[in-house]
């Protein structure tokens, strides 16, 4: 099948492809982009790419049904994401205060997405299209699989896919998961054991099944009131996320069972070329008319690598991705940058080279079979492992390459990168300083209390020290001004007042001034979120203190600023 300029997303661009039916249909609670940065239209064009139609509703209205049967109804199902970030995050604060702009609206609007997208759109496609398959995924759906703290309503809740009633949860990027969920269903069949995803059962016909292999979770009666229960199952959750070595995990919630699969195997290197050399057009749907403040920001940069090995406690795009690395080939990558140069509003320079974490590019476990059974939450704290391979070549190649590809004036890394990991690496640091910084490099040390990065699992402030000087020693013998703008956060889960003050002193001592620092906003199924919830120290399971009322929190916050000038961020 031929793909289409745009997936469509109205009946009259169903009409202009000769189409009378989608396949598949896909709500989003974002506007549409036809770029690989954006979930829905990665997910649409994949399935595209496999031979079926899909369309795309992005941010349907809510109140009035008949806007999301705008495609008609599906052949296979009708797959649901809240879009980029949770719904919730996106709206709230974590001071609890609403969000001026949603950078991924029309014009960086509030609005076009409702609170608990998820849940709103399912109801919404079910009071619409009784009966069809409905398959939920990004990372709202991944983050809420278990029964998990919430928040903005200070609570326990259940499964997001018990809530919805979904047909089924797609965690993880999805590909993989998605396709054979599309491949079962075009065979008549219901989608059974599909790693990636997550299912039910009533209590009483889960021995049925027929698994004899599975962890069992606390129940959610359990987790929502004892907050040992809470943290055990935090830990195991994390302990099983390997998809070499990571069992079924179940949990009971009144008289039901989630049952979820083990994670899908991360892309290979081939499989990453497949997805991000799809026939993507790049640019916002033409129907838009307002800039969409997502797309400018990454409309000249390219991702390179996925998935992050650091495992910091309050990461959600790490448990989102996974700690295992993939990367593209450098082919892969040239022939994006050369479809970039082609475009007319191109000026010369790539922005971002990069990922969750840039530099992790071409690194990860050189060792396979350790590979399989590891039961680390990182490779990269409290000490980088030694299976864990630091050789920036191929990273200093690539930025190489791509800096030669004509039109191409400069190359940047914005994302950000793992200093740890660099200084490993004097080549890569040279080249990082003299070239690809373009004024300011962005790095997230977060804090610099030893006990506060110790809960974070961060790099310790030694390493942070070490990473510093040799980056002011490059940057002393260049001709351009090259500075640091630490990213930090305030009132984490066992910071005190005692540990601003010590990260304030840092910031004094070496004449920083933080890019931005942002209070602790707790996202669901991180280690962070539940020491927040609970008040436990995850491995000791002794008393933390907790900032929970937002004069702490604001509190904290100035304290580590000082008199400074640094951009506060709730």
């Amino acid at each position: 099948m031929d793909h289409a300029p745009v997936l469509p997303v109205s009946r009259a661009e169903m009409d202009a492809l000769g189409w009378n039916r989608c396949d598949v249909v896909i709500v989003s609670g974002d506007a549409y982009v036809d770029h690989p940065s954006f979930g829905a239209a990665l997910i649409g064009r994949y399935l595209e790419s496999l031979g079926y139609r899909v369309g795309i509703i992005p941010q349907p209205d809510v109140v009035n049904v008949s806007d999301v049967l705008r495609l008609g109804v599906p052949r296979l199902f009708v797959g649901i994401t809240s879009g980029v970030m949770d719904s919730m995050v996106s709206h709230y604060t974590s001071l609890h205060k609403p969000r001026s702009d949603d950078a991924y609206s029309p014009g960086g609007r509030p609005g076009k997405r409702p609170d608990r997208a998820l849940l709103r759109y399912v109801n919404l496609v079910q009071r619409a299209m009784p009966g069809i398959p409905v398959v939920i995924g990004g990372i709202e759906a991944s983050l809420r699989r278990f029964s998990h703290y919430d928040f903005w309503s200070d609570k326990v809740r259940k499964s997001i896919l018990l809530d919805t009633k979904a047909t089924v949860l797609v965690y993880g990027m999805g590909e993989k998961a998605v396709a054979e969920i599309a491949a079962a269903l075009d065979g008549g069949r219901t989608p059974e054991n599909v790693r990636g995803t997550v299912t039910y059962a009533d209590a009483g016909r889960f021995g049925s099944l027929g698994m004899e292999r599975y962890v069992e979770l606390p129940s959610h009666e359990d987790v929502s009131g004892n907050p040992a229960a809470f943290m055990e199952m935090t830990r195991t959750i994390e302990r099983e996320s390997n998809p070499w070595c990571g069992s079924v995990l179940v949990q009971k919630a009144d008289r039901r069972v989630v049952i979820a699969h083990p994670p899908a195997f991360p892309l290979s290197s081939r499989e990453m070329d497949h997805v991000y050399g799809l026939p993507f057009s790049g640019v916002p749907h033409p129907s838009y008319r307002e800039v969409i403040p997502a797309y400018e920001m990454i409309r000249n940069s390219i991702t390179v690598v996925r998935g992050c090995a650091g495992g910091c406690s309050f990461c959600a795009l790490g448990l989102h991705q996974g700690r295992f690395v993939s990367s593209r080939s450098p082919n892969s990558v040239i022939a994006e940058v050369g479809r970039l140069t082609r475009r007319k509003d191109f000026r010369g320079t790539v922005s971002d080279l990069g990922g969750p974490t840039a530099n992790l590019y071409g690194l990860g476990c050189r060792n396979p079979d350790a590979m399989r059974s590891c039961r680390r939450n990182s490779c990269l704290y409290p000490d980088i492992c030694v299976n864990f391979d630091t050789d920036h070549s191929e990273y200093v190649e690539l930025l190489d390459r791509v800096s030669a590809v004509g039109g191409v004036r400069n190359v940047y890394i914005s994302s950000g990168i793992r200093y740890d990991v660099a200084i490993r690496s004097r080549k890569f640091l040279e080249k990082l300083v003299r070239n690809h910084v373009p004024g300011y490099l962005k790095v997230a040390p977060e804090h610099f209390s030893a006990s506060v990065l110790e809960l974070m699992r961060k790099p310790h402030p030694g390493l942070w020290r070490r990473f510093k000087k040799l980056f002011d020693g490059i940057a002393g013998k260049t001709e351009k001004k090259i500075f640091i703008r630490p990213y930090l956060m305030a009132a984490f889960p066992g910071c005190t007042v005692a540990h601003a003050v010590e990260a304030a002193r840092e910031l004094e001592k070496e004449g920083l001034r933080p890019e931005a620092v942002q209070i602790f906003l707790p996202t669901p199924m991180t280690m962070a979120t539940a020491m927040y919830h609970t008040g436990l120290h995850p491995e000791t399971g002794e008393p933390l203190e907790v900032a929970r009322k937002p004069s702490e929190k604001k509190r904290r916050l100035a304290v580590l600023l000082g008199r400074r000038s640094g951009r506060p961020r709730a």
